[in-house]
């Protein structure tokens, strides 16, 4: 069995308790699993051993094309249930199944130069028209489970969610951060600070068109008006 994933530990000094603490690492590089995780109850227990071997707050790098979806999903459900806090930090690409392990951080940042894919779930099968049918039941049931972890992480709606996997959709970070796939850009804005600058772009808007209104009913005139607005804007 090869290993997709990686740990590291380092001792750091941690100034709050004045002692050594534990900072692990985890990185997934790679397709998800080279074998499928389904029937495997060897592989996901190492998996699960290793993680929760130390404790504490871990960081998650993933770099990865994707690969086996109940792979991903395991992975997805050990680290929602790990008991510290959880970074992933997507520095390359976190496509398909890669994409529903990132929806497990408490915070997601992604580089600005990584990227995100999501698409419909795919397999193979053979078999008369009953076992096709059953494999496109199955492909749908997949599907709406991981819609179920990007709901959960951006709060788009499943019909949204389903359409963005129907055109198989990539996402830079900034476009991650828009539709709340991510948290942050690595060195740049958060989902906050994205939001801040829309409601400043907000009010800015509805000011101007209450400054239109005014003139039209005969208040004051829209440059005097004009003037104090963009003096008002260099302190937002």
């Amino acid at each position: 069995m090869k290993k997709f994933w990686n740990w590291k530990s380092v001792k750091v000094m941690n100034n709050d308790i004045g002692a050594d603490t534990e900072e692990r690492t985890l990185y997934l590089d790679g397709a998800i699993a080279e074998d499928s995780w389904f029937d495997d109850d060897v592989t996901p227990e190492l998996f699960k051993a290793e993680l929760e071997k130390g404790v504490g707050d871990i960081t998650v790098w993933i770099n990865s094309p994707g690969g086996d979806c109940f792979a991903a999903a395991q992975i997805y459900n050990m680290l929602k249930d790990y008991k510290g806090k959880v970074t992933v930090k997507i520095d390359g690409i976190a496509a398909s199944a890669a994409s529903v392990i990132a929806m497990a951080g408490d915070v997601v940042q992604m580089s600005p130069v990584g990227m995100m894919m999501i698409h419909n779930p795919s397999t193979i099968s053979w078999g008369d028209h009953k076992d096709m049918q059953r494999a496109i039941e199955m492909l749908d049931e997949c599907k709406e489970s991981i819609i179920n972890a990007y709901e959960r992480k951006t709060g788009l709606a499943r019909n949204r969610l389903s359409k963005l996997m129907d055109e198989e959709t990539w996402m830079n970070a900034n476009k991650a951060v828009e539709l709340g796939f991510a948290d942050e850009i690595i060195g740049g804005e958060s989902k906050a600070e994205n939001s801040v600058m829309f409601s400043q772009k907000t009010v800015n808007n509805a000011l101007v068109n209450k400054l239109c209104a005014e003139e039209k009913d005969g208040g004051r005139r829209v440059d005097e008006l004009s003037a104090r607005l963009d003096m008002i804007k260099n302190y937002f």
